[in-house]
C-alpha cells in the first residue's frame, strides 16, 4: 500500500483498482488532515464519483466518528448547485468514507492559476460560493474551514464547495499526531485563532480571505512561522487591495474590508446579506455603474518618509523636521515606478518606538526613510537611514553636516540616494526635477516651513497663522513662488469657508497668485492657486484652464483636481466633480474629496454609489480626527456621513462635538444644519443656518446645489434666509 505524506501527516493510500463496496478505486487526488480523496467508478449506477476516507488516525475516534457522520448525514439533504453533493456515507475496514459528486475541474487555487479573470468573472465566482455558504448555513451547518482547497471549479467555470462540515474546529487537537494544528491557518478567523467558539461569522472571515486571494492573487495574512500568521490575523490590518490590482471596485474593497473585520459584531452577520452586496457590486459593474478605486500605475518599490526626529536643544523645531520629511517626500513622488505613502498616513508614527517592521506593515510598504534633525544656530546635522521593511536591515544611512543654506542642497542628495538605494533608474530629466530649490534664502525657507505645518492644520486661526508666514518668506524673498501661492490659497480659504471680508483678501489672493505664475510658470501649485483664486472670483473658464495646466503639471497634487471639483458642483456639473474629486481622493488620501465625492453622487441620484462613497469618506475622517482631533470640520463631514450610513446617533453626537470644538465657526454651524436636514429636524436646521448666515457664511451658489438641504428647501423660514452673495 503506498503513502501520501501531507505535513506531519503520512496517509495510508488505496492502489488504483481497489474495490470498496460497489466503487472501484481510480486514484488519489488529494490528501488532507483528516482524510484522502480519490476518484472511483460507482459500478451500480456507472458514474464517476469522488470518496473521502476519514484519516487513519482519526479512524478510532469516537468524538471524530459521530460527528463525521451526523455532519455528512445534515449535508447530505442539501441539494444545491454551489455545494458538492454527498451521495452516501460508509464504512471499509474500520474507516469511515464518504461517496460524493464528483466535479469535473481543479481546485480554486488551479484554477486561478490557469486563468486570468476579469473582475467580472470573480465577483460571478465569488456570488456562487456565497450563494453556497448561505445555503448551509440556513441549515445549521458550519464549515470551519473555507480555503481555495475546499473550493472546486468545474470546466464550465461553476464553484462548489466541498468538506462541509467535516473540517476540525482549526485548533491543536489532542486526537492528532505530534499536536498536529487540523486546518489551514492562513484562512483562520480570529476566533479560532484564539480557540474559541466559532459560529457563521467564522466562515464569513475565512470566506473574505478567499475573497482577497481570488481578486489580488495573494493572502491577506503571512508570516515565516505559524506563530507571525496568527498575530497577523489578530492584530494586523490587511494591504488594501488596491496595492496589489489596477483597478477594483469600491464596493468590493468595502466588502472584503468588512468580511475581514477582526471583531465578531463588525463583521458581516450573514451570508445572505455579502451574496446581496456581491450580486449588486456585480451589477454595477456589468452595468458600468461601478466605481473604481486603484492604483494609476504599476509600482516596483514602495517607500514610507517618516517625520524627521528632532534631537535639538530648541524643541520648538518640529515644523522644521516636518517640512524637511515633508519635501523629501513630494520630491520622490516625482519618482516612476516608487509608490510614496502620504504625509498623513506617516503622522501617527512621529518619535514611534514601534519596531520598524511593524511600521513598515501598517503603511503596506517595503522600505522606511527615518531621519533626525540636530539645529544648534544656523549649524544642522540632519541623519538619515532607509531601512527593508521584511529583514529591519539597513539599506543605506547617512549623516550631513551644514549650514543653513545647504539645506536643500541636502534634500536632493537624500531623495537621489534614496533612488540609487532602491536600484531605481531615472532620466537626467527626471533626476534634475527631483528636488529643485524654491529659494536661495534659507530665513524665508525657514518661514515657509513653519507657514505649511499651519496650513496642514487647517482650522481659521491656524490659516491666519500661516497666512502671515507665507508673508514673512515674501518679505525676504519677493520671487518666492510657492509662498506666494501658499497666500493666495490662505486668502481664498479664509474667504470660501470662513466668510473673511471678500474685497481684503480676493484682492490679496488675486495679486499674490498672480505672482506666483509669474515668478515660477511651471509650478503646478502656482497654477492651482490661480485656478482656486479666478473661480472665487466667478471667472470659471478661466479657473477651468489653470486647474486643468495645474493637473497636467503636477498630476498628483490633489489641490487642483480639489478645487477644480468644488468649482464643478457649485455650477451643477456633478458628473464632473465626481471625477475630480476621486482623483484628488487617488492621489494623496483627502477625507474633504472623499466626502464630497459621495455629496456628488447624491446629487446625481446615484445613491448606490454615493453610499459606497460616504463609508469611504467615513472611513478617511475617522483616521484624519484621530491625527487632529480638534478638526471641527471633519467631524461635521463624519456626522453627515454616519447619518447617511444609517448611524443616526453617532452622526448627531459627532456633530455636538463639532459644535462643541467651534461653536462660532459659520462653516461648521452650516454643516451641523446639513445634518439636522437630513434627518428631518426643520426648525434645528433652520437655527444653525442663520447662526451660519450672521456669521459671516457666503456661498449663496453652494447652498442652492447642496443636496443635503433639499428636505426644508420648501419652508418659508428657509427661503426668509438673508443669504450673502
Amino acid at each position: 500500500m503506498a503513502e501520501m505524506k501531507d505535513g506531519t501527516l503520512t496517509q495510508e493510500i488505496l492502489p488504483s483498482g481497489t474495490p470498496i463496496a460497489h466503487y472501484i478505486i481510480d486514484k488519489p487526488v488529494g490528501a488532507g488532515s483528516t482524510g484522502v480523496v480519490y476518484i472511483a467508478h460507482d459500478r451500480d449506477l456507472d458514474r464517476t464519483v469522488a470518496l473521502k476516507f476519514l484519516a487513519g488516525y482519526l479512524a478510532g475516534n469516537r468524538e471524530w466518528r459521530d460527528r463525521f457522520q451526523r455532519e455528512a448525514r445534515a449535508m447530505a439533504r442539501i441539494s444545491h448547485p454551489n455545494i458538492a453533493t454527498i451521495y452516501d456515507i460508509e464504512e471499509h475496514d474500520g474507516r469511515l468514507f464518504l461517496a460524493m459528486e464528483h466535479v469535473e475541474g481543479g481546485s480554486l487555487d488551479g484554477y486561478l492559476a490557469d486563468h486570468h479573470l476579469s473582475i467580472e468573472e470573480s465577483l460571478e465566482l465569488a456570488v456562487q460560493i456565497s450563494d453556497g455558504l448561505a445555503e448551509a448555513h440556513h441549515h445549521g451547518i458550519v464549515h470551519r474551514d473555507i480555503k481555495p482547497s475546499n473550493i472546486l471549479v468545474s470546466t464550465r467555470g461553476r464553484a462548489k464547495i466541498v468538506d462541509f462540515g467535516l473540517a476540525a474546529s482549526l485548533r491543536r487537537d489532542p486526537a492528532s499526531p505530534a499536536n498536529t494544528i487540523v486546518g489551514t491557518v492562513n484562512y483562520m478567523s480570529p476566533e479560532q485563532v484564539r480557540g474559541g467558539p466559532t459560529d457563521i461569522r467564522s466562515d464569513l472571515f475565512s470566506f473574505g480571505v478567499v475573497l482577497y486571494k481570488l481578486f489580488t492573487g495573494k493572502t491577506p495574512f503571512t508570516g515565516r512561522t505559524i506563530e507571525e500568521i496568527f498575530k497577523a490575523i489578530l492584530e494586523r490590518d490587511p494591504i488594501p487591495m488596491i496595492e496589489y490590482t489596477i483597478n477594483i471596485p469600491v464596493e468590493v474593497q468595502r466588502i472584503v474590508t468588512k468580511l475581514l473585520n477582526k471583531n465578531l459584531e463588525l463583521r458581516y452577520q450573514t451570508a445572505d446579506d455579502v451574496r446581496t452586496d456581491l450580486r449588486f457590486a456585480l451589477e454595477a459593474v456589468l452595468t458600468g455603474r461601478a466605481q473604481y478605486v486603484g492604483r494609476k500605475k504599476e509600482f516596483a518599490r514602495s517607500i514610507a518618509v517618516l517625520p524627521f526626529s528632532n534631537l535639538s536643544a530648541d524643541r520648538d523645531q518640529d515644523y522644521f523636521c516636518d517640512g524637511i520629511a515633508e519635501e523629501v517626500i513630494n520630491a520622490l513622488t516625482k519618482v516612476p515606478g516608487l509608490r510614496v505613502a502620504a504625509r498623513t498616513s506617516t503622522l501617527p508614527f512621529k518619535n514611534s518606538a514601534e519596531d520598524v517592521r511593524e511600521v513598515g506593515r501598517k503603511l503596506h510598504v517595503e522600505t522606511l526613510l527615518e531621519g533626525s534633525v540636530r539645529r544648534a544656530n544656523n549649524r544642522f546635522r540632519i541623519s538619515v537611514q532607509l531601512l527593508d521593511v521584511p529583514t529591519g536591515y539597513h539599506l543605506w544611512s547617512d549623516r550631513y553636516d551644514l549650514e543653513a543654506h545647504d539645506v536643500f542642497a541636502v534634500q536632493d542628495m537624500i531623495a537621489q540616494s534614496v533612488v540609487r538605494a532602491l536600484k531605481l533608474i531615472l532620466s537626467e530629466d527626471e533626476r534634475q526635477t527631483l528636488f529643485k530649490a524654491p529659494t536661495t534664502d534659507s530665513l524665508a525657507y525657514d518661514y515657509y516651513l513653519r507657514g505649511r505645518t499651519y496650513f496642514h492644520q487647517g482650522r481659521r486661526q491656524s490659516l491666519q497663522f500661516s497666512r502671515q508666514m507665507f508673508l514673512k518668506a515674501v518679505e525676504i524673498d519677493p520671487k518666492y513662488a510657492l509662498a506666494h501661492a501658499g497666500i493666495a490659497e490662505c486668502a481664498g480659504l479664509l474667504v470660501h469657508y470662513y466668510g473673511q471680508t471678500q474685497e481684503h483678501y480676493l484682492v490679496e489672493a488675486d495679486e499674490a497668485s498672480q505672482k506666483a505664475l509669474e515668478f515660477d510658470p511651471g509650478l503646478g501649485r502656482a497654477h492651482s492657486a490661480r485656478g482656486f483664486t479666478l473661480w472665487l472670483l466667478n471667472r470659471f473658464d478661466e479657473a477651468k484652464k489653470e486647474f486643468e495646466t495645474a493637473m497636467r503639471l503636477d498630476p498628483d497634487q490633489p489641490e487642483a483636481p480639489y478645487f477644480y471639483g468644488r468649482a464643478c458642483f457649485q455650477r451643477g456639473e456633478f458628473a464632473q466633480a465626481v471625477k475630480l474629486f476621486e482623483q484628488a481622493s487617488r492621489s494623496r488620501e483627502n477625507h474633504e474629496a472623499q466626502y464630497f465625492a459621495a455629496q456628488s453622487y447624491t446629487a446625481l441620484g446615484d445613491e448606490a454609489s454615493a453610499m459606497a462613497a460616504y463609508r469611504l469618506a467615513l472611513r478617511a475622517v475617522e483616521k484624519h480626527v484621530e491625527l487632529n482631533p480638534d478638526d471641527a470640520r471633519a467631524y461635521t463631514m463624519g456626522a453627515v456621513s454616519l447619518c447617511r450610513l444609517g448611524e443616526r446617533l453617532a452622526g448627531l453626537q459627532w456633530a455636538e462635538k463639532a459644535q462643541a470644538i467651534d461653536p462660532t465657526d459659520p462653516g461648521i454651524q452650516y454643516n451641523v444644519a446639513c445634518l439636522f436636514a437630513l434627518e428631518g429636524e426643520a426648525t434645528r436646521a433652520i437655527e444653525s443656518l442663520d447662526a451660519a448666515v450672521k456669521a459671516g457664511f457666503a456661498h449663496k451658489a453652494w447652498v442652492e446645489k447642496d443636496p443635503d438641504l433639499d428636505s426644508i428647501r420648501d419652508d418659508p423660514r428657509f427661503k426668509a434666509l438673508k443669504w450673502r452673495e
